[in-house]
């Protein structure tokens, strides 16, 4: 479909340059906004470094022997994640959060004892720590398709499948623990020593939950920080057939063997916590990477941006009511473009026990260094600064403070608000001005267009006069131009349509002249050699007089039409009746004939196809277009039907033969159009029958058409008729 590009649309397309210079004052605020974003990475920056002057040369908050190895090792190394909330030792997962993140997995290339012989196992478990308040929270998820509880009177807790605990106390000193059950349920905690495993004492400060799933069992337990020092290793034994199997972080029978555990600094998280006022999220981390302590929000870390834009407000009625207007009804137009900070986002990282990135791989060589990221739902943007912390001239750590952009967008889109509320209302009512000038001479031009459309149906014929206007510009002057051409036409085609009766009356008399004296000549006694001449000129009269007589029809039939009274009738009556003469007049032609009308309320007698009109000129109309069918069938058979189509009598006739051309198929039904070839060419044919068809249908309020079918080939006319 072609675009058609009016008045109205070259004028906004003229008054849009206007719009360039809101494009100017936006590319303005977004080259403020590089600076504002410089300046708050400057400014975290600062932060960073604040916070790690605060924790320089203080070696006894990293303390932890886990701060200081060279290298971790993943599942030995352990890390106790910060929790928000306590965890319920019920055997079930669903208060952990961040499962299957922060589980670590051990399965045969965890195997202690891989030298001994053993019985087949299929034993590996999944394994996570957690930290709240005073306690350390563990988590075994074992999956073992034989469970060998210790038996009811079975003195050894050790000849069973059993969880094996060691750390390194606060003092250093080695505790060795067994979690040997007899059933499920509430864990058994027992002491023991290296020399004597047949002593154990029971451990009560150990607390936890032995819980049976259908792919093992689970073991929940927690153990009071105080009592926890910075090595710790753990491992599952799996008995079978008086054989063990050994998987673990680390050997726990022996205290040289144990990895180290890393769990958040109470004293880092105290000094931290004063910078949660900062407006910033802050972590500390170690040389691994691994967090020491975390503060503040990262979805309330807006910057000091956002608190100066919150606290201010108009202080004027003018103002506030101007600030309502805006947010009701611009907002809405103006974030199409901008985009709004969001109040929720989802960042991974936050709450995670190692960061990772190439800010904090940075500060962790000595150098500071911020970086920009996007959550992980590409929601909201977030500056990292990382500022290393040094303890005797070596990095033991870094400072991570963490920002969102979110102040600084909301500052830029309350200046485009600003910039676009003046702008864009100038602009729209100058647009508003072109428009309706636009809409005024379009209006204007439609309705000449309407008027010179109307004047004119669509064979060509003078119907209607166009209203000339007043107005005084070039639109009124084409208006009076317009309806002096349609003035001119119109008389011009009133000359020609009764060109033809005045014809036929002029060349009657001069006709009947001459055929009155070929016949006296008739009379006379001439030699033989001149009848040939006579009968000749006869024969030219008598089709001159026929050609006379088929141009005066359709002006004859026209204006009977228009003095004619209707009356009621049956069309099919009237198709019945022709057809009978039809057998008579054209003996060499099949007619096959077929009627379907529709029954009403299950009633056998058939509804008459009542029709108001000129019964006479209905037969007239058929009379025209079964010659049509009977000249230009090919197998000498003429089809015709009377059907009921919704709210329509239909009737085609058809015949095969000849295949319309494509583009003649709508001209058909003009004056003067014939596609006759020589060969049908019997008797002089002016195209006037069809043309004549169509008087009569336009007359009863129908439509006929022409169209070709296929299988054979031929050509099928459609007549409708409303119903009456």
């Amino acid at each position: 479909m072609r675009f058609k590009f009016g008045l109205r649309a070259k004028l906004l397309l003229l008054s849009s340059f206007l719009f360039t210079i809101p494009w100017f004052g936006y590319q303005y605020v977004w080259e403020m906004e590089k600076y504002l974003r410089f300046g708050q990475e400057q400014t975290l920056v600062g932060t960073a470094r604040a916070l790690a002057t605060a924790l320089h040369e203080r070696p006894k908050l990293f303390n932890n022997q886990a701060s200081f190895l060279p290298n971790v090792e993943q599942g030995k190394d352990l890390y106790g994640y910060q929790l928000k909330q306590a965890i319920q030792l019920d055997g079930l997962n669903n208060d952990w959060p961040n499962v299957e993140e922060r589980s670590h997995f051990y399965g045969q290339k965890q195997q202690l004892n891989s030298g001994v012989k053993q019985a087949p196992s299929d034993l590996n478990f999944t394994a996570m720590l957690g930290k709240y308040d005073k306690y350390l929270y563990l988590f075994f998820a074992v999956v073992d398709n034989n469970i060998n509880y210790r038996g009811k009177n079975s003195r050894s807790i050790t000849n069973n499948d059993h969880l094996e605990i060691s750390y390194l106390d606060q003092q250093g000193q080695f505790n060795h623990f067994i979690i040997s059950n007899k059933q499920a349920g509430w864990i058994d905690a027992y002491k023991v020593n290296n020399t004597d495993h047949n002593v154990p004492k029971i451990a009560k400060h150990i607390q936890g939950t032995w819980l049976t799933t259908p792919l093992g069992y689970n073991i929940e337990l927690r153990i009071p920080l105080t009592t926890i020092g910075d090595k710790l290793a753990f491992a599952m034994d799996d008995v079978r057939q008086n054989k063990h199997t050994l998987i673990g972080s680390a050997d726990p029978s022996n205290a040289d063997s144990l990895g180290t555990i890393l769990v958040p600094s109470p004293e880092i998280e105290r000094i931290v916590k004063g910078m949660s006022y900062s407006n910033s999220r802050i972590w500390v981390v170690d040389q691994h990477g691994r967090v020491l302590a975390s503060t503040g929000d990262i979805k309330k870390a807006d910057g000091v941006w956002q608190r100066s834009i919150k606290n201010k407000q108009a202080n004027s009625w003018l103002g506030r009511w101007i600030d309502n207007f805006t947010k009701n009804y611009l907002h809405p137009l103006y974030y199409k473009i901008l985009t709004k900070p969001p109040e929720d986002f989802i960042d991974k990282i936050y709450d995670a026990g190692q960061l990772q990135g190439e800010h904090i791989v940075s500060a962790l060589h000595g150098k500071a260094k911020s970086q920009w990221r996007l959550t992980a739902d590409k929601q909201a943007v977030i500056l990292s600064a990382a500022y290393p912390i040094y303890i005797n001239n070596k990095v033991h750590g870094a400072v991570i403070a963490e920002e969102t952009t979110n102040g600084i967008r909301t500052l830029r889109n309350r200046a485009l608000e600003k910039l676009f509320t003046v702008i864009i209302t100038i602009l729209l009512i100058g647009a508003l001005v072109f428009f309706i000038f636009a809409s005024r001479i379009s209006n204007r031009i439609r309705r000449l267009r309407n008027q010179a459309e109307h004047a004119i149906d669509q064979y060509g014929r003078i119907k209607a006069e166009v209203i000339p206007s007043t107005a005084k510009d070039e639109i009124g002057d084409l208006s009076r131009s317009f309806a002096s051409v349609v003035k001119r036409l119109s008389q011009y085609n009133h000359y020609l349509e009764n060109m033809s009766s005045r014809l036929s009356h002029e060349l009657r008399t001069p006709i009947a002249v001459v055929r009155t004296s070929l016949e006296n000549l008739s009379l006379q006694k001439l030699p033989e050699s001149t009848n040939a001449y006579i009968e000749r000129a006869q024969t030219g009269i008598n089709r001159l007089n026929h050609i006379i007589t088929r141009m005066s029809e359709a002006t004859r039939i026209e204006q009977m039409l228009q003095h004619t009274e209707k009356e009621a009738f049956d069309l099919a009556k009237i198709v019945e009746g022709c057809l009978q003469g039809y057998q008579q007049i054209y003996p060499d032609i099949h007619f096959r004939y077929e009627k379907i009308l529709s029954t009403k309320e299950k009633s056998t007698k058939e509804q008459p196809a009542n029709l108001v009109g000129l019964p006479e000129h209905i037969a007239q109309l058929l009379d025209k277009v079964i010659a049509n069918a009977v000249e230009f069938t090919d197998d000498e058979k003429v089809s015709i039907n009377l059907s009921q189509h919704k709210q329509l009598w239909r009737l085609t006739i058809s015949n095969n033969g000849m295949l319309l051309p494509e583009k003649m198929q709508d001209k058909l039904f003009e004056s003067m159009v014939s596609l006759r070839p020589q060969d049908k060419q019997n008797q002089p044919h002016l195209g006037l029958g069809l043309f004549i068809a169509r008087l009569i249908t336009e007359y009863h309020h129908g439509t006929i058409s022409a169209k070709n079918h296929f299988d054979p080939n031929g050509v099928t006319i459609e007549v409708n008729f409303p119903f009456s």
